[in-house]
């Protein structure tokens, strides 16, 4: 194993960099355009967000840093966006998620003069479960709605869910854990074939391709502020909160080495590179799940990876022609995609309850999650005057208020 302060070799140190760069590419690129962002920011804002968590937590806990998609159902309640090409209310947006890193930051700072245990008796594993599974659940019908263009795209939809699902269940190794980047390819490959080839639907436009520079500058949007859309954005600081508690736990778990004393740290670190992404037009970054995969399968725990990472990143976000390639996506195949990611989304939910032996026997936790996952399922909305509150919003106050008031006795 080689610990988060130790290094290999400078080559090999190179490729392990650029190999947890394709392990966040798939989920960092999909979720800006999503939204309606420019994946050249967020794949920009990935790097340069992963470099300001690395100087903040002194270089001691080895995260990556990519596109959350935590923020997508508020974002495109906030903005009204309904798929397809540039987000017209984008600032709006931005100023959302710079708002959600203020209060990020904010969490991080209590964190370091308190500790962490008021976090895990307000959000335990019943709560925290339920809010992951939430935040699939709640996207589902946009998402659906999205492929329903025509018969075309829901074949090369259920298509693109079976490419998917092929490579996560037959292929082995370093590509069954880039499923959804390669299985995002190889639907687009087959959705090529059938429309530039075959003629059997619209077919992909390679001309703006063709004309944009290797090297230029992305588009920088500014933010504008709204109070409706920053009470309905900032709240997702909550679920990032318990997002990068539970990935520094499971590093802490497998280096064998004890990070508490990191956690407020990273919650700054990760709430500051949001607020810098938000600040110029990028999304809401988080820690993430699929690098602290390949560092399971490595067993290359260096944090100098990252930085390596981080670099390789911003270099291709400062790529034009690689922002025009990602945009040639059709919405089929980012569909069909984005059904099999909303799903594990919500999976993730369900599994966090079992790993932490969630006791559904009683009725406590039983109301609370069943509770919240109607919630944030039906997208029940609270009218406070011109504020709403969304699905996602009401779920995760729901979820936190239920858990005090029926698990009072033992925090589960």
């Amino acid at each position: 194993m080689i610990a988060p302060d130790e290094r290999l070799p400078w080559p090999q140190m190179v490729a392990m960099g650029l190999q947890h760069v394709v392990a966040m590419f798939g989920a960092t690129v999909l979720a800006p355009l999503l939204m309606g962002f420019d994946p050249n920011i967020a794949i920009l804002m990935s790097g340069v967000g992963t470099l300001i968590f690395f100087f903040i937590v002194r270089g001691r806990v080895p995260s990556y840093l990519g596109s959350s998609f935590a923020f997508i159902s508020v974002v495109i309640a906030a903005t009204g966006y309904a798929g397809g090409g540039d987000n017209a209310n984008l600032p709006v947006a931005l100023g959302g998620i710079i708002a959600c890193g203020v209060l990020y930051v904010l969490i991080g700072l209590i964190v370091n003069a308190a500790g962490t245990r008021w976090i895990e008796r307000m959000m335990p594993p019943v709560v925290t479960g339920a809010v992951v599974a939430v935040i699939g659940l709640n996207l589902a019908p946009v998402v659906v709605k999205g492929v329903n263009a025509n018969d075309f795209d829901r074949w090369m939809s259920l298509a693109t869910v079976l490419c998917v699902g092929s490579v996560a269940v037959f292929a082995r190794g370093a590509i069954q854990k880039l499923l959804i980047l390669v299985g995002l390819m190889s639907a687009y490959v087959l959705y090529w074939l059938l429309t530039n080839v075959l003629g059997l639907g619209t077919p992909i436009d390679f001309g703006p391709v063709v004309q944009a520079p290797w090297i230029g500058l992305p588009r920088f949007t500014a933010p504008a502020f709204s109070t409706e859309a920053i009470l309905l954005i900032a709240p997702v600081a909550l679920v990032l909160v318990a997002e990068n508690l539970g990935h520094i736990k499971a590093v802490s778990a497998m280096t064998g080495r004890n990070l508490d004393s990191s956690i407020g740290r990273a919650f700054i670190g990760d709430g500051v590179a949001t607020i810098v992404s938000g600040s110029i037009g990028g999304t809401g970054v988080t820690t993430y799940g699929e690098n602290i995969g390949v560092m399971a399968v490595t067993r290359v725990y260096s944090t100098l990876v990252f930085v390596i990472a981080a670099l390789a990143a911003i270099c291709l976000g400062f790529s034009p022609k690689f922002g025009a390639a990602i945009s040639t996506i059709p919405t089929a195949v980012l569909g069909g995609v984005s059904i099999v990611v909303f799903g594990l989304i919500t999976i993730a939910g369900a599994r966090f309850w079992v790993e932490n032996r969630v006791d559904f026997s009683q009725n406590g936790n039983l109301i609370v999650a069943a509770v919240t996952m109607i919630l944030g399922a039906g997208d029940f909305t609270l009218q406070f005057g011109d504020f709403k509150l969304g699905g996602i919003g009401t779920a995760t106050f729901g979820a936190i208020i239920l858990n005090a008031l029926l698990n009072r006795k033992k925090a589960v």
